[in-house]
């Protein structure tokens, strides 16, 4: 038995009930074999078993109390997953689907996501199975209040420093923030994404969806081709899918469909991101309002069927799993030649599959929605000097980042004869600074 097969058959056994965190690793550890076979060495540290096993993992519970005086206890989790080459960095998610599974897969894929950036900083994820969904924003600030009086003692500007991610937002964040300064008495970069008033960055809510076009952007530049006149499909309404929307049409692009939970909007003439940004932003409504505000807009209840109208790019920025086998052979029967992922995980490896036989160009989410990360390493530095940078010097050093990530794992893929196949690329290149790292800072 193979190495990568060793150590995946012990996770199995271990972790037989997180099927996400299970899914992830395989995709990762299968992908490094011609890395492995390379450096011997590192299967006599037991390396691939250190990677795989958080170097901590803290789960509390979180009693709130409601407008109407009633308790609840929600469970909250902080997966400290590696610091090999910085402090741990990655979001907090209030989601009812939030489980350890969920927790220790977003890590994973957050180590290497952060290697990736070329920012010192590692691997790290939390949250709690809380949904914002229709809570005041009393009931918010008392929830995440309750929240950080136990993350308080886990996390720090140099040990490690979350940010937001889904139904954290800048709301959120603000609470998070206060209750960490009431306690600490320090008011230190300790959260990203924070406010511009107290220490945040300009781009910090654009980054993940302007980095996720940039990224494909360099794709196509690399093929000779542009964004302008290209039809576009985005699945999601979140902060990811409305700003990748945004600057996919600031490049020429026509973004047709968005969704959200409910269903999706399909505007042949172009989505108006203005009466999306009123809808999501503003009122906190569901997305069928825009059929009801647009005229030769339609809706559409569900979302599966996003998938079948016709596009040369596909923007799955919503949640994990939500493009599957079928869905790819949709797409592929309807004319997209790229894929970039948005969300963290969104193409099942049938997805996957399907799009690598087509020859579809797939950006995976470790590199194409490193933005979001990216850019909460530049609010740390901003932070760390005391310093604030413009919304056009933010903006450069993005794209930057997002053009030698795509160059990084191009780069990889093609020295291990893997050219074109960015999972791989992305995978290897990340994994490849890690463990450098890990090598040189002996069993630990």
């Amino acid at each position: 038995m193979g190495y990568v097969d060793r150590v995946l058959g012990e996770l199995r056994r271990k972790n037989a009930n997180e099927a996400e965190f299970l899914q992830a690793a395989e995709e990762i550890l299968t992908s490094l074999e011609p890395v492995l076979q390379e450096h011997p060495e590192y299967e006599r540290a037991a390396l691939l078993e250190r990677f795989v096993e958080p170097e901590r993992v803290v789960i509390f519970r979180v009693p709130w109390v409601d407008d109407a005086g009633m308790v609840h206890v929600n469970r909250g989790y902080r997966v400290q997953f590696n610091s090999a080459i910085g402090p741990y960095k990655g979001g907090l998610r209030f989601h009812p689907s939030v489980d350890l599974s969920i927790m220790k897969f977003l890590g994973l894929e957050q180590i290497l996501k952060n290697s990736l950036t070329g920012l010192p900083i590692g691997g790290g994820k939390g949250g709690a199975d809380f949904d914002p969904k229709g809570k005041s924003d009393m009931e918010i600030m008392r929830f995440c209040q309750s929240f950080m009086t136990e993350l308080f003692r886990h996390i720090g500007e140099d040990t490690d420093v979350p940010a937001g991610d889904i139904g954290v937002g800048s709301r959120e964040i603000g609470y998070l923030f206060g209750q960490f300064k009431r306690i600490r008495g320090e008011h230190v970069g300790v959260l990203t994404g924070r406010g511009l008033s107290y220490g945040g960055s300009m781009v910090r809510k654009e980054a993940t969806g302007y980095g996720l076009v940039y990224m494909v952007e360099e794709a196509l530049r690399c093929r000779g081709e542009g964004l302008a006149g290209k039809r576009v499909v985005i699945s999601g309404a979140g902060n990811v899918a409305i700003y990748a929307c945004e600057k996919a049409q600031a490049l020429g692009a026509l973004v047709v469909a968005m969704y959200d939970s409910d269903g999706y909007i399909y505007d042949p003439s172009g989505i108006r991101l203005d009466v999306i940004k009123q809808i999501k932003e503003v009122e906190r409504a569901r997305i069928a309002a825009y059929a009801d505000r647009v005229k030769g807009a339609e809706y559409h209840a569900g979302c599966g069927n996003i998938w079948a109208i016709p596009c040369e790019i596909a923007l799955p920025c919503a949640t994990q799993n939500e493009l599957d086998g079928r869905a790819a052979r949709l797409l592929i029967q309807n004319g997209v030649r790229y894929v970039g992922e948005g969300a963290n995980m969104p193409t099942t490896p049938e997805g996957i599959e399907a799009f690598r036989s087509a020859g579809v160009v797939f950006l995976p989410a470790k590199a194409a929605n490193a933005g979001g990360v990216a850019t909460s390493a530049l609010e740390m530095a901003q932070s760390s000097g005391r310093m604030f940078w413009t919304f056009e010097e933010v903006d450069v050093k993005l794209k930057n980042i997002i053009v030698n990530i795509y160059r990084s794992m191009d780069e990889a893929a093609r020295r291990y004869g893997l050219a074109g196949d960015y999972v791989a690329g992305a995978n290897i290149a990340g994994f490849t600074k890690v463990a450098n790292a890990m090598m040189a800072h002996g069993i630990v």
